[in-house]
């Protein structure tokens, strides 16, 4: 996927979350840093059932307009951290206690904030 294409599908999904209700959403880019993918998404729901409701839109919205399906998704709700991968865009959606554990955004820090909607 062309770096561009990424971009502008993670600008997709961060809008998605935006509007379901995800909290503290971060766009990361880490093109040249990551040998994986180009961008992360990260975002912080405040229940295992909002966790769920975010994981099902991402893939209800991207399904329908992109017809588009996540290579992978990984976690449960119930465990407080699912992760989408869309390539060269992956998506964390983490409940507050285990983003705070993890701080992926402290272990890639050298990455550049490209949106911060808090």
């Amino acid at each position: 996927m062309a770096e561009e294409k990424a971009l502008e599908l993670a600008r997709d999904i961060v809008g998605v979350l935006d509007k379901k209700k995800g909290e503290d959403i971060l766009l990361l880019e880490l093109v040249g840093i990551c040998s994986f993918a180009d961008f992360f998404i990260l975002t912080t729901a405040p229940s295992k059932r909002t966790i769920r409701a975010l994981r099902d839109d991402v893939q209800g919205e991207l399904k329908r307009s992109r017809e588009l399906l996540a290579g992978a998704v990984e976690g449960e709700p119930d465990s407080g951290w699912v992760l989408m991968d869309y390539g060269d865009v992956i998506v964390h959606i983490f409940s507050q206690e285990m983003r705070d554990f993890y701080r992926l955004e402290d272990l890639w820090g050298e990455g550049r904030i490209l949106l911060h909607v808090q």
